[in-house]
């Protein structure tokens, strides 16, 4: 092969290279990016080690849909739609770049208090029915017990939630401006969501312009407290039931 023909393969192969990169890169961008839960606010729903899809397309895109390594102001969203209530969201943390997993609980115009840990939705209690005991992981490999509940939202949307102290906290009733979301952690009494203001190291209300997806399903999940055992262990960490579960 002939120096002229070397570099004219090399470029091909470079070429093609590129496009699948591009391809890629768009799809990340237009449809679907996997993210990792570090942390057990959303226990019981998503663990600590879970690998989840964020799909992009259901809210539309805003700068937050793009790679974080841009750094890109905040925008308006195209093509935008709000979440429903009960919808598992990805988001860009107000005032930072880092990522985070709430599940939707008010939406513009809604009324959002705490009564004893109860959740009041526009004045009326949400449902919650007691399912039994789990226990709540902390990122140090320590469990605490939890009490798990299933709760259910106006619209009859049901998921699980732990309440690690079952008379739980109160909140005084907050109106969600437009163009932001109340989200809050299935993990009642370990999360710091829309309850925390940003500058306390919570959420605060979301603004729409934040979200970056819709969680829908795992695509794996491996228990981190394998990490302290013997490497040739660490493949028992997987939980296969978990593998390309659905999220509720």
């Amino acid at each position: 092969m002939t120096q002229t023909s070397r570099i004219r393969e090399w470029t091909k192969s470079a070429f093609q290279l590129a496009l699948v990169f591009a391809a890629v890169s768009a799809a990340k961008i237009a449809i679907a990016e996997p993210y990792y839960v570090p942390s057990g606010s959303m226990e019981p729903t998503l663990l600590i080690g879970d690998q989840l899809l964020a799909t992009k397309y259901p809210y539309g895109y805003s700068t937050a849909s793009l790679p974080d390594f841009l750094g890109l102001p905040s925008s308006s969203r195209l093509f935008g739609a709000l979440p429903e209530r009960g919808d598992v969201v990805v988001f860009r943390w107000p005032g930072d770049s880092k990522f985070g997993v709430k599940r939707v609980i008010g939406r513009p115009g809604d009324r959002i208090a705490l009564h004893a840990g109860r959740l009041v939705i526009n004045g009326e209690a949400v449902g919650l029915r007691p399912d039994g005991v789990g226990h709540s992981d902390l990122e140090s490999g320590f469990a605490l017990p939890a009490a798990r509940f299933i709760e259910t939202l106006p619209g009859g949307r049901e998921h699980a939630i732990f309440k690690i102290v079952t008379d739980g906290d109160n909140m005084a009733e907050v109106t969600v401006p437009p163009d932001h979301l109340f989200v809050m952690g299935d993990n009642r009494d370990n999360s710091a969501d829309s309850r925390v203001p940003v500058a306390q190291g919570g959420v605060g209300l979301l603004p729409v312009g934040r979200l970056v997806g819709r969680v829908n399903v795992l695509v794996g999940s491996w228990d981190h407290g394998v990490q302290s055992q013997p490497i040739w262990t660490w493949p028992s960490g997987l939980r296969l039931s978990r593998f390309f579960a659905s999220v509720q």
